[in-house]
């Protein structure tokens, strides 16, 4: 099960586009006005929990950078905690590490291990889909900690990038805007 929101509130006028960043031919969606509006980022924060309020979500898993910032702001939203998803080297003790590729390079990003006990209900998020690599080493990186994933959620899809596609059939991915 998958869901897409394409209307575009108010807030999301915010959203500025970068050209060629962070390579030439790509079209950057820039989220730091949305956040530096406290009633935009509100009433997106709100819009990406909507559909996770019901679920039983016991824990959001963010990975960085900006998926920091929507993940601990949504982990509030819903009253769970938070687990960073980090780039190499930034975490204490023993990581689980997980490569992948992005849409201009490659990276690896980490977690504590026993970050969660196993069995924790847990949804992954992120800024943007796009093709889909991140969230997809996020996913593996759920199942080293034994999560129970309930589905992930980003603020932006970019639509025709193919990282849908690379998300499980079944497994609900929500992006709060699709472009």
């Amino acid at each position: 099960m998958t869901t897409m929101t394409t209307a575009h509130p108010e807030w999301t006028r915010a959203i500025r586009d970068v050209s060629d960043f962070p390579k030439p031919g790509i079209l950057f969606k820039d989220i730091t006005p949305l956040l530096a509006d406290a009633e935009g980022f509100r009433a997106a924060i709100a819009a990406m929990a909507a559909p996770w309020r019901a679920a039983g979500v016991e824990a959001v898993l963010g990975v960085e950078a900006r998926g920091f910032i929507l993940g601990a702001a949504l982990a509030l939203e819903l009253g769970v905690g938070f687990v960073p998803v980090r780039k190499p080297g930034k975490l204490p003790g023993a990581t689980l590490k997980q490569e992948y590729a992005l849409e201009y390079g490659s990276d690896r990003i980490e977690v504590c291990a026993g970050a969660i006990a196993p069995g924790t209900r847990v949804i992954l998020v992120d800024d943007v889909l796009a093709t889909g690599g991140t969230l997809a080493a996020a996913l593996l990186l759920a199942g080293q900690l034994q999560a129970e994933v309930l589905g992930g959620a980003v603020l932006v899809e970019l639509d025709g990038l193919g990282g849908r596609p690379r998300w499980p059939q079944g497994l609900p991915l929500h992006a709060t805007l699709v472009y």
